[in-house]
């Protein structure tokens, strides 16, 4: 492939991924994040889920039918850069036409988020997911594969549940991986950690009876998505409110109902 050409699929990826990456009309977070109580909750090597708001997004909500489109590692303290405003960047992702960056927090606080934490890393292995992320930085992803993003910009039609999941990870791969969880799953794979491994069971001895061993196989990295973080029964779902105590009692309640909660004029409000 010529040089010229080369750079003309470049441009042309970066410009679909742009409009992939505009935001969609109508999205408001149900309950955002709070910045300072996300801060105290989050520790290194926790998978934060973002519910994402581009019309990217919609898609892979729709296809991994789920509330979370996109998946970042909070890194803590181990990234020299920081933002305009002096706030150091946290987190490390993988977005589609920029390939892995790192982020401050604020950049999901007016986003519905979920922590999600691996249980029971040695701080040697959290070390070393946090690591497997951090040295990625910097990877591109080839763009010149504009065929698989073209597949975005026309109405999602109605997809078999079991054709979903590889629509993701479709062709070569490279653009829509990206907007997977593919590096995250890699960095905890690179400990052995599990996410959503298969099992299966096996027989214990020839003439013994049957006994359940599970054996843990490793799915392609390629295959994770943002939900598979929330469905995994290894990953603890951290609540930043709940997590340094939470009593309802001091919450502080108005007397007075809005307006919309009131019910319309001539009806009891009560159940029939």
């Amino acid at each position: 492939m010529t040089t010229a050409r080369t750079g003309l699929l470049d441009r042309f990826g970066h410009a679909l991924a742009r409009k992939l990456n505009r935001p969609s009309q109508g999205y408001k977070p149900f309950t955002p994040s709070d910045l300072d109580t996300l801060c105290q909750a989050l520790r290194p090597g926790d998978v934060l889920l973002v519910e994402g708001r581009e019309r990217i997004s919609n898609a892979i909500k729709y296809l991994t039918q789920s509330t979370w489109s996109h998946a970042a590692m909070y890194v803590g303290d181990q990234l020299p850069t920081s933002s305009e405003a002096g706030e150091k960047h946290r987190l490390v992702e993988v977005n589609l036409g920029e390939g892995c960056v790192s982020a401050p927090l604020s950049k999901y606080v007016n986003y519905n988020t979920r922590i999600c934490r691996p249980v029971g890393l040695t701080p040697q292995e959290c070390a070393a997911v946090t690591d497997f992320m951090t040295a990625r930085l910097g990877l591109k992803y080839d763009l010149r594969n504009i065929f698989d993003l073209l597949r975005y910009f026309f109405p999602t039609p109605p997809v078999p549940v079991r054709w979903r999941r590889k629509m993701l990870a479709f062709g070569s791969g490279d653009p829509t991986r990206a907007i997977c969880s593919s590096l995250i799953a890699r960095a905890f794979q690179s400990v052995r950690y599990p996410i959503l491994p298969d099992i299966r069971e096996v027989k214990a001895r020839p003439g013994s009876n049957y006994a359940r061993h599970e054996i843990l196989h490793i799915r392609h990295h390629s295959l994770f998505t943002p939900r598979d973080f929330d469905l995994s029964p290894y990953f603890k779902i951290i609540k930043p409110h709940l997590a340094p105590g939470f009593d309802y009692h001091l919450l502080e309640w108005s007397d007075s109902e809005p307006a919309d909660a009131l019910p319309p004029q001539g009806t009891s409000g009560e159940a029939a």
